[in-house]
């Protein structure tokens, strides 16, 4: 692989997270954008969402024969088509990396003839604020270096873990589906807020830094969880019966099967097009 700085990169369907992994990419100076060669569907109404700089177009196989690595950042029933077009111009020296749900790296591996290294990743939207936490897993080809040039690129927009491949569709219902999890209820506690008294604003507000600040902890200190909700909660005091409430209504119950659900709908989203 090229040295990060000297690495050229085709981002192809560079939508919502392909834009912000690009943004976050060349503002840390990982890639040049003159190294970078992006696809969308419509170049004439998304040359808004990207810097001059940064080629744009609808050839997926132009943009992969100038890359070192592909970033697949397409819909999983879109994966099959995207790397037949692509394949000839794919080989050991290249790097292949999806971030499509539910696409399993053997589906993209059986449809090459070379040994194309391939690495499965699921980021999330937390990424567009340098928050995100990205699960990578390697194909069958895919070497050390390979992992490393991966971790190094999602590591700009924030954490990234190196996993076994099993686990990817349950991390796509934990981490990339949670952040729509976690604002449901941030918008629930405001809400909470606003019924004893508190302004929207204000309440959004502390409900949101205190979201930020509980994770922090739970990052920062390793603590587990329960022990640091033992700590907030005193004898007797005001946040047991929050607690209580909490119980009563089967959030904990409601939350586990929240993530049981959407991971178990991630194995569903390539069947619903395509079966290779």
């Amino acid at each position: 692989m090229a040295k990060s700085s000297q690495l050229r990169l085709a981002v192809l369907g560079a939508g919502k997270m392909g834009g912000i992994l690009i943004e976050a990419l060349v503002k840390k100076q990982l890639v040049a954008p003159k190294n970078l060669h992006a696809t969308v569907a419509h170049p004439e109404t998304q040359r808004k969402n990207f810097a001059s700089s940064i080629a744009l177009g609808t050839d997926n196989r132009t943009a992969a024969k100038k890359a070192d690595v592909i970033l697949l950042c397409v819909k999983p029933q879109t994966v099959g088509r995207v790397v037949d077009e692509i394949a000839p111009e794919l080989g050991a020296n290249k790097l292949l990396i999806s971030i499509a749900a539910s696409v399993p790296a053997e589906y993209i591996e059986r449809r090459l003839t070379a040994k194309v290294p391939v690495i499965r990743a699921m980021p999330n939207t937390p990424s567009l604020v340098g928050a995100g936490i990205t699960a990578i897993s390697a194909g069958k080809n895919a070497a050390q270096k390979h992992i490393e040039t991966a971790k190094t690129l999602f590591d700009a927009v924030g954490k990234t873990v190196v996993v076994d491949e099993k686990n990817m569709d349950a991390i796509t219902g934990l981490s990339a589906s949670g952040p729509a999890f976690i604002y449901i209820i941030l918008e629930s506690l405001a809400e909470g807020g606003v019924k004893v008294g508190l302004s929207r604003e204000l309440a959004t507000l502390l409900a949101a830094q205190m979201t930020l600040g509980a994770a922090k902890m739970v990052v920062e200190t390793g603590h587990h969880p329960a022990l640091l909700k033992d700590t907030v909660t005193t004898p007797a005091g005001c946040t047991i019966d929050g607690i209580l409430e909490l119980e009563e209504g089967g959030l904990r119950v409601t939350l586990i099967k929240a993530v049981v659900k959407a991971a178990q709908r991630a194995k569903e989203l390539l069947l619903t097009d395509e079966r290779g």
